[in-house]
């Protein structure tokens, strides 16, 4: 389960940001995380909410996760489309010369503070 190891990731920049900026309490983060990204939110939860309890920091913070569809180019057709519903074949014009354009992205996308 690497939900641990990216919590603490995401945890040590966070405080990072906090201490820059003299903030003494996180009361909300939020993360962007793409459908194909391979963190799962449930575990990624889980993992947050035990570690925000061995920080003060953290103490009672709330993770927020928003999802960002898996999206795939073509290369032939020029079309972009689902890439969980479709995988790597294009359902436009069956090729296969495609690429995720997003979906797999795991960032911090804002930090609430007291």
């Amino acid at each position: 389960m690497h939900e641990l190891g990216v919590t603490f990731h995401v945890m040590d920049h966070v405080e990072k940001v906090a201490e820059e900026n003299h903030v003494s309490r996180v009361h909300k983060v939020t993360l962007e995380l793409g459908e194909v990204s391979t963190v799962i939110e449930s575990y990624l939860q889980s993992c947050w909410t035990w570690a925000a309890k061995k920080r003060p920091l953290f103490h009672e913070c709330e993770l927020i996760v928003e999802k960002l569809p898996a999206v795939t180019y073509c290369e032939d057709c020029e079309k972009t489309y689902s890439t969980i519903e479709h995988g790597k074949i294009c359902p436009h014009c069956g090729s296969e010369h495609t690429y995720l354009l997003q979906g797999n992205e795991f960032n911090i996308k804002e930090i609430e503070v007291e």
